[in-house]
């Protein structure tokens, strides 16, 4: 009889145990999104640099692609002081020249940013040694190109030099390239954006680039490198789509149609981190036309940070006839 009580209990307690603790379930997959269009007015001097959230569909903001001349690094162990690449910027190394006397630049190799957003290919690379724990310049002048307007004017050259990087802020001073008059400058590192902007032009720090956490993708101008049939490589200005460095990936599928690429798939994939990985071509110029077509065959297929999917693709780049307006269709997988 006591073995019988016993047993019932531990029946019991079983029970209340199991009544306790949930069972393990599968979390279910939020529902697929719907498909949106959005057209992103960079307007037909492309003079608008737009960003752009996958999730929302939305333009989160919108700047002038000439107010900015530098960007600077803000993760914390960042350094990599970037150009302005939407306005054809350009960087020399001239030495270790005395700052604030005349340049002359004749002859000098001019260094552009590559697009593809990978540190080593930033024009002014490492510009500093470190000293007892402090990052200061390796006493290097540089001779920068600020590029060119909408209109296609040259905007003038001046000099640089970037003195420090000390508890977050980076120190740097520019002049005219015949010398004269000295600006100091600094900028101090915001963690919520991966690059600060700085107009020597305007004379401050510019909050151009949403959070981090905001935005997908920009819209925009930039320079790359394209390549002769002789294999020589030379600096181009072109019109796509660069992608926020904090954690985004692409694919590219040209073989699938738009409608059938599913979350299955796109886990299949090989996908890319270069900053240009969505780039200029899905648009083809036709010089006999004097038109772009868009190539409507390839769709994009992105991940974010947060392990969601969306693909895309363009279906025009024009707006009652005028180019600059890019039609997209976005879907979350």
């Amino acid at each position: 009889m006591k073995k019988l009580l016993i047993l019932i209990l531990v029946s019991f307690m079983s029970l209340g145990l199991d009544s306790c603790f949930k069972k393990d379930s599968m979390v279910p997959m939020p529902d697929r999104g719907n498909v949106l269009v959005d057209t992103i007015a960079m307007t037909s001097s492309y003079q608008l640099q737009l960003y752009f959230r996958l999730d929302s569909g939305a333009v989160v903001s919108t700047n002038k692609r000439t107010e900015s001349d530098l960007g600077f690094e803000c993760s914390q162990t960042g350094y990599h002081i970037i150009l302005n690449s939407a306005d054809f910027m350009r960087i020399a190394d001239m030495g270790a020249l005395s700052f604030g006397q005349p340049i002359d630049t004749s002859g000098v190799k001019w260094k552009f940013d590559k697009s593809d957003g990978n540190p080593d290919s930033i024009a002014s690379g490492r510009w500093f040694n470190v000293t007892g724990g402090d990052t200061v310049s390796n006493g290097h002048v540089w001779a920068l190109d600020m590029g060119r307007d909408t209109a296609g004017n040259a905007l003038g050259l001046k000099q640089i030099i970037f003195d420090s990087l000390k508890h977050g802020i980076y120190y740097f001073r520019t002049a005219g390239i015949k010398g004269g008059s000295i600006a100091s400058a600094s900028v101090m590192k915001d963690a919520s954006v991966n690059f600060l902007y700085y107009g020597i032009r305007k004379g401050g720090v510019l909050s151009l680039e949403p959070s981090k956490s905001r935005y997908d993708l920009l819209f925009t101008q930039y320079t790359t490198l394209l390549f002769t049939s002789g294999g020589a490589a030379y600096p181009y200005l072109v019109t796509g789509v660069l992608l926020n460095p904090n954690g985004l990936k692409v694919a590219v599928d040209s073989v699938h149609a738009f409608a059938s690429i599913d979350l299955n798939l796109a886990r299949t994939m090989s996908y890319s981190s270069a900053a240009d990985a969505i780039g200029y071509d899905w648009k083809v110029y036709n010089f006999a036309a004097g038109s772009y077509t868009v190539r409507t065959n390839l769709a994009f297929i992105i991940t974010d940070i947060k392990g969601y999917y969306y693909k895309l693709r363009f279906t025009s780049f024009y707006r009652a006839g005028v180019k600059g307006y890019p039609v997209i269709e976005t879907q979350r997988l």
